[in-house]
């Protein structure tokens, strides 16, 4: 795990090398509903315990307002929080960053219910499918649920980076799948056999370690990012599309909001492709969740201490984040234009939300002790604003099942 994290992190190393961009103003309208997945579900009384969303509202532009509620949970009271996003347990002396709640411009985002949340998902498989972020969110939404029903652990590989999870009384289970890609990847390696930090993607094959689970998922939250900001040559079989970061000669360069535009249409396309699945399965991509590094990069000294959000005139819509978040989606936009509709895509678009939280990272405080002096500026403390994630992923369930 901690060579995972070493990698994750040069996202502060590379970020200055993109280009600018224009501002983004897509407007959620929706989450390209064709058909109603859960239909079989019988919990109908629980959602009469959230209010109404109004479909036309986007729930992802709005901003932090203080909460005196604070997190639904405590360091204390789940016990299945790792220590790297423990933030309190490892000594952070703040407590302000845990009383803020998302406010939609035109709505409210009705805040977590698990009772209301395990009632839709009853006897459903779900898998989140990516890096360790998206390890992250699973964390979250585990410590979520089990205040409602403690779940059994019921499997681990030998990395622990893919973990299965078990809800009995609602017949629900959770999971997560790891992969740096989603698509088939190398990392090229030299004479000792040493990996070199330059990898080949092979955007014409899928990662099988997380694709080969699809066929038993009902839901997926899928989403990749941080491991893209290195050198990296993408193919599509034997052709060489060109590379990120390398500016070798008689070698496309390939920007990075490209690499994610031909990545992701590829994922989406081998997922409404795939025959296995469940005719009505449902992806939710998840955009890109940014991160703070300040005055300097993870590896020279960057760090992320502030203590409030940021306003929605105190961030750049222009970001290098925004500018990947615009390609994910519209990939995600391209794909539910197709006529086959019988599978259903939505996106969990956070890029926005969460450039206002350069309070929510473990920073110095995630207990790292190969890593000392170093800080972590990319996951999430939990509790913190992540968990804000599952109140949309919740109200995004919620419109599916119409």
């Amino acid at each position: 795990m901690k060579s995972e994290r070493w990698m994750m992190m040069n996202i502060g190393r590379l970020t200055p090398l993109f280009l600018s961009s224009f501002c983004i103003t897509l407007f959620f309208t929706g989450f390209f509903v064709y058909q109603n997945p859960f239909q079989s579900i019988s919990d109908q009384n629980f959602l009469s315990l959230l209010p109404q969303i109004d479909p036309e509202c986007d729930l992802f532009k709005g901003h932090w307002i203080p909460d005196k509620r604070g997190a639904l949970y405590t360091n204390s009271t789940c016990s299945t929080i790792p220590d790297s996003k423990n933030c309190i347990k490892q000594g952070r002396p703040d407590r302000d960053f845990l009383f803020w709640g998302w406010k939609p411009d035109g709505c409210d985002l009705p805040r977590f219910n698990p009772k209301v949340f395990l009632s839709m998902v009853r006897g459903k498989k779900m898998s989140f499918v990516g890096d360790s972020v998206a390890r992250n969110h699973m964390e979250s939404l585990l410590c979520l649920l089990s205040m409602e029903e403690t779940p059994k652990d019921i499997y681990k590989d030998g990395d622990d980076r893919n973990r299965i999870w078990y809800f009995p009384n609602h017949d629900f289970t959770l999971s997560t799948s790891w992969t740096k890609f989603l698509v088939a990847e190398r990392e090229r390696r030299d004479g000792n056999n040493t990996g070199t930090g330059l990898f080949d993607l092979d955007i014409g094959e899928i990662d099988e370690g997380w694709f080969k689970g699809l066929p038993n998922t009902d839901i997926a939250i899928v989403s990749s990012a941080h491991w893209f900001f290195r050198p990296i040559f993408i193919h599509r079989g034997d052709e060489t599309l060109g590379c990120i970061y390398c500016n070798l000669p008689n070698m496309t360069q390939i920007s990075p909001e490209e690499g994610f535009k031909l990545v992701y249409s590829a994922v989406l396309k081998h997922i409404d492709e795939c025959e296995k699945c469940k005719d009505d399965l449902v992806t939710i991509l998840r955009t890109i969740s940014p991160a703070h590094f300040e005055n300097g990069t993870w590896d020279t000294g960057g760090a992320c201490s502030r203590r409030s959000p940021f306003g929605e005139n105190q961030i750049d819509v222009q970001s290098n984040e925004m500018k990947i978040r615009k390609s994910q989606i519209e990939q995600l936009e391209g794909i539910t234009k197709r006529d086959n509709k019988a599978k259903k895509f939505a996106v969990l678009d956070v890029t926005r939300v969460m450039l206002m939280r350069p309070d929510g990272h473990p920073n110095g405080y995630w207990g790292n002790k190969w890593m000392k002096g170093y800080n972590d500026c990319v996951h999430w403390c939990l509790p913190g604003p992540i968990d804000a994630w599952s109140e949309f992923l919740m109200a995004i369930i919620r419109q599916l099942r119409r």
